[in-house]
Order: structure tokens, then C-alpha cells, then sequence
């Protein structure tokens, strides 16, 4: 069987490497083009990008596939080189381009997507982050026929995995990107001897996983010590969960919610700092119960223990605001 992939972050490389492992024929990658990244800003190829190169694999990297959008030369080409090139079916996993009708009707097979959640929940483009955020106990993997709607397409296969309460979605991405990267290997196997069968995605149950702006960064601590626990594990690694100091933009990155009676949190303002020494360690106070700060990163700085942090940066008796 022969696949071409479109891909482009880690989360994508893992599938992608399991794939090439399995022996299937990836003729093609499509991948997004480079991006500057880095203190030099210099342009960087996708992980997807950089497997393929290292394993002789024709890498394209248009920069839209609509061909009544704003580059339809590009897209063309691009139309013309999937339609040139020999291929059962096309997989997909965090590309980041919109594949229009036209791109899903090329491959005989069609194009089976790698999705992160337990679909119908958290379709669209940060689903281990909300499910993280919200405070979902399982989420897992998804492989999904691909078709015109929003990650709608019928489900192919569906596993799910448990949310451990310290996960971030660094944690949980890891673990979600290695489960998909079993899943299709075994969904594609199953579709070559006729094994694979559609099921229709419910219709209740469906949520949808907005993409992670960094305008959302901003604790609000006036809120509760869980919900600030989740938003500061989902928001790692991007873009960090951040709370003013006296003016200096803090992120937060590990934290965990206590009990707000053993440390006054209910009479205090949330964001006073009512702790920060070795036996209690960093507590702050939220709008229900406490916050026990774990890592801080500060302009310029490393990401710290906070007891390491408050050393060249006290905090003991102000307030985050």
C-alpha cells in the first residue's frame, strides 16, 4: 500500500516514522513550509520535514491547497503533483492546512486523519489542551475518514487513555502521539485486508477545541486553585500560563491546588502570596482555595523550582495581580 502523508509537528513525525518502520511506501510528505524559530529566527524545517529529508522522501510544502484561494497557482501544482504521484490513500495528522474536496477525492482510499481526542469531543485544532484545560479524566486517539466538515468524518478506530492529574499537554501529547502512531499502523493494516469498518461519529457529545491563543496566557486568580491547576498544565509547553508580580510577567509553569483552610486562603485577596519558604512552599491564593506554585520562569530566565525561583526573586508578602 502506498501512502502519501501530510504532517507537520512531532505529534505527526511519530506517525510518520511507525509508518516508514511498518514498510509502507511514502512516495510523498506534504508539510508546512519553514518557519523562523529560535533566537536567530532563522527558518526551521517541520519535524515531519526533517524525517522525510533524512529518509530520501520527496517532501512538498505548498502553502495552500484551495484552489479558489488566494495562491490557486500553488495549489495546482500542488494538485498536480498528488495526482502524478502513485498513491492508495493519503494520512493526515496536524497538518495545518484545510484540505478542500478536491484534495479528499484524489487518493482511491480517501484520507484517513489521526485526530487527538474521543471524538465527537474536541474536534478542531487544540484538543489535548481543552480536554487538559477542561478538566476531562480520559481522552485518547481517533482515526477518522476525512471529509469536507471540521473532523465530522465517520471513525475508523478509537482508543482512549486516562488524564493523570499532573499531565501537561507536553505529557499527554507524548503518550496520545505514540498511541496514534500505533492506531494507524494497525487502521491501515486492517484496510488492506478489508477489515477497517466506518462508524458514524454520534451526534451528542460534540465540543470543540478552539486553537490556544496567546491572549488566553493570563491567570485569573480570582478563579478556583483546580481550574487555575488545569489551565497552567494545559498552557505547557505553549504558551505558558503567566501572572503579574509587581509588574513583571511571571509564567507559571507547574502548580497544584490545596486545600485553602490549613493556609487562610479564604480571607486573603486572591493572588497574595501567603507562603513562599520551605516548609509550606510557594502558596497563592485564588478565588477557592490555594495555589501551590511548583515551577516559575521569569523574563529572561529559566524555568525554576519555585523555592529555587523565590531565591533571586522574592515574593514573600506581595501579590500577583
Amino acid at each position: 500500500m502506498k501512502i502519501i502523508f501530510a504532517g507537520t509537528p512531532e505529534f505527526a513525525a511519530v506517525a510518520l516514522r511507525a509508518l516508514h518502520a511498518a514498510g509502507f511506501v511514502i512516495p510523498l510528505v506534504l508539510t508546512q513550509p519553514d518557519r523562523p524559530a529560535g533566537r536567530g529566527m532563522r527558518l526551521q524545517p517541520s519535524a515531519v520535514k526533517k524525517f522525510a529529508l533524512e529518509n530520501n522522501i520527496a517532501v512538498a510544502q505548498p502553502v495552500s491547497l484551495r484552489l479558489d484561494g488566494k495562491y490557486p497557482q500553488v495549489a495546482r501544482e500542488a494538485h498536480d503533483l498528488l495526482q502524478s504521484t502513485p498513491h492508495d490513500v493519503m494520512v493526515v495528522a496536524a497538518y495545518g492546512l484545510i484540505l478542500p474536496q478536491s484534495v479528499l477525492d484524489i487518493p482511491s482510499r480517501g484520507c484517513i486523519n489521526i485526530h487527538a481526542s474521543l471524538l465527537p469531543r474536541w474536534r478542531g485544532a487544540a484538543p489535548i489542551h481543552r480536554a487538559i484545560e477542561a478538566g476531562d479524566d480520559k481522552t485518547g486517539v481517533t482515526i477518522m475518514q476525512m471529509e469536507q466538515g471540521l473532523d465530522t468524518g465517520p471513525m475508523l478506530a478509537k482508543r482512549d487513555i486516562a488524564i493523570a492529574a499532573d499531565d501537561s499537554t507536553a505529557t499527554l501529547h507524548d503518550r496520545l502521539a505514540a498511541l496514534g502512531a500505533a492506531m494507524i499502523v494497525e487502521a491501515l493494516n486492517n484496510m488492506k485486508s478489508g477489515r477497517l469498518s466506518p462508524t458514524p461519529q454520534p451526534e451528542n457529545g460534540v465540543t470543540y477545541a478552539a486553537k490556544i491563543g496567546k491572549d488566553e496566557a493570563a491567570l485569573d486568580l480570582s478563579k478556583s486553585a483546580t481550574s487555575l491547576d488545569r489551565k497552567i498544565r494545559a498552557f505547557d509547553p505553549f504558551p505558558g500560563a503567566l501572572a503579574n508580580f509587581n509588574g513583571v510577567p511571571i509564567k507559571i509553569w507547574r502548580a497544584e491546588a490545596i486545600g485553602g483552610d490549613s493556609v487562610g486562603a479564604s480571607d486573603a485577596v486572591p493572588g497574595t502570596v501567603l507562603a513562599a519558604d520551605a516548609q509550606a512552599g510557594v502558596v497563592v491564593a485564588t478565588g477557592q482555595g490555594a495555589l501551590r506554585l511548583l515551577e516559575l520562569q521569569k523574563p529572561g530566565g529559566k524555568r525554576l523550582p519555585a523555592l529555587e525561583f523565590v531565591k533571586a526573586f522574592p515574593l514573600a508578602g506581595g501579590r500577583f495581580g
